[in-house]
């Protein structure tokens, strides 16, 4: 059975962030080398094309990796977090994983910071940390369209069933990052990349932002997802490829019945025993070879509870001292504090839920780099507000004018959401 690399695990245990220490119980990010935003340079050194982005992962970890590959496929299951990885290797059901690593690599990574969808796959397919790209969390004070735009739909953030309606304003998905893509990148090197994800996502918004040049391919179940992607391989044999299969269930049956409830277990049961059966059975042997499969996650979930004190209707002593509505992740909150009340929203809030948050100055967080460094985002700034308030444990805020529908979240800073695995295993080494 595989186990965590014991060299590695300590390393981003003992991470820290120089001048940042928001007591225990937390997990930095590991920009320097392991972490989801060093994942784009490594898969274009596996490649063999010219570096894409930050640096690659750290060499304990590249150097297992072996050469070059003709063709690389990154399974990214959403919200998998690494502790809960590990635990299901010990059962029947996942064996394949087990059996795929075999004496390979399973390494933890950090995600970035926030740890949620919408920053985390905008740096694997830009290269760039969140402070570069401003993508900076599920809601985002848009200034330059006067409005909080939810970032996963593309719409304002009060509206409900209206994705993609941020277009009356004059967004446009595919001119808002200034940055290059990992898919045009690839394509300038004469390597084909590939997108397979769920059908009702294909054409959104958010896919046009990071996909450019990127073929996509929706399935709707678990077993066309494995069918599809082993026909293209077959289809496609003689091209040097880069295929990104994304597997959203775990994160959507974690955010309604919480992380660690059956439902979550069996359905990775599901996708495991189909990547094995469909996939890697089927492959015929010489697709195997130079054929290199990656899995990671973009971030973890952890657990909390419904509960009528993290929900800032009744909080009017706190909300009359904001300009607007908090925005970011329900785990990493920024508020918008009138002129002279800072002191005040602190006191509420160490008060009201204490040792639950950790407060930082949104321009401190900046400075040492909790979003990442480099050429830092111009909007970065006016999108992270004052405040920022960094749940502990089970803690949130909840501001929508709508019942919360969440058990499972994520964006914040606990192992639990910071955590995810990378493993990797050549198929030519493999024969089920």
């Amino acid at each position: 059975m595989s186990n965590l690399s014991p060299e590695l695990l300590p390393l981003i245990q003992n991470n820290r962030l120089p001048g940042l220490d928001l007591g225990p119980g937390f997990s930095y990010p590991d920009y320097s080398g392991q972490s989801i935003l060093n994942l784009p340079s490594t898969i274009t050194d596996l490649l063999g094309v010219p570096p894409f982005g930050k640096h690659t992962l750290r060499s304990e970890i590249t150097s297992q990796l072996g050469g070059r590959y003709q063709r690389i496929i990154l399974l990214l299951v959403d919200a998998l977090s690494l502790h809960r990885f590990q635990n299901w290797l010990q059962e029947p059901d996942f064996a394949i994983w087990n059996e795929l690593m075999g004496s390979g690599l399973l390494a933890p990574m950090t995600s970035v910071v926030p740890s949620t969808t919408c920053a985390a796959l905008t740096s694997i397919w830009t290269g760039k940390s969140p402070a570069e790209h401003g993508i900076v969390g599920y809601e985002l004070w848009l200034k330059e369209y006067g409005m909080v735009a939810n970032m996963i739909t593309h719409a304002p953030f009060s509206f409900e069933g209206q994705a993609g309606s941020l277009r009356y304003a004059g967004f446009v998905p595919t001119g808002f990052l200034s940055s290059a893509t990992l898919g045009s990148h690839l394509a300038t090197a004469g390597v084909g990349s590939y997108g397979l994800q769920p059908s009702s996502v294909l054409g959104s918004g958010l896919s046009d932002m990071f996909l450019p040049n990127v073929t996509r391919i929706g399935y709707h179940s678990t077993s066309d997802l494995c069918i599809s992607l082993r026909q293209l391989i077959e289809v496609q044999s003689r091209q040097r490829m880069f295929v990104y299969a994304y597997w959203s269930q775990v994160d959507t049956l974690s955010h309604k019945y919480g992380p660690e409830d059956e439902r979550v277990r069996y359905e990775f049961a599901d996708l495991s025993r189909a990547f094995e059966k469909l996939l890697i059975a089927k492959l015929p042997a010489h697709l195997k070879q130079g054929t290199l499969v990656l899995l990671a996650a973009d971030h973890g979930q952890v657990r909390t509870e419904k509960d009528p004190r993290y929900d800032l209707r009744n909080h009017p002593n706190l909300t009359r001292r904001l300009h607007m509505q908090p925005t970011g992740e329900n785990r990493l909150i920024y508020l918008y504090i009138k002129p002279g009340q800072i002191e005040a929203v602190r006191e509420y809030v160490e008060r009201t839920w204490p040792n639950q948050f950790a407060l930082l100055e949104s321009a401190y967080a900046q400075e040492v780099g909790l979003f990442g460094s480099g050429s830092v985002s111009p909007r970065l700034s006016e999108r992270l507000g004052d405040l920022i308030l960094v749940a502990r444990g089970s803690a949130y805020l909840w501001w929508g004018a709508k019942e919360n529908p969440l058990i499972g979240r994520h964006g914040g800073l606990t192992p639990e959401e910071m955590l995810v695995p990378f493993s990797q295993r050549r198929l030519r080494d493999f024969n089920p």
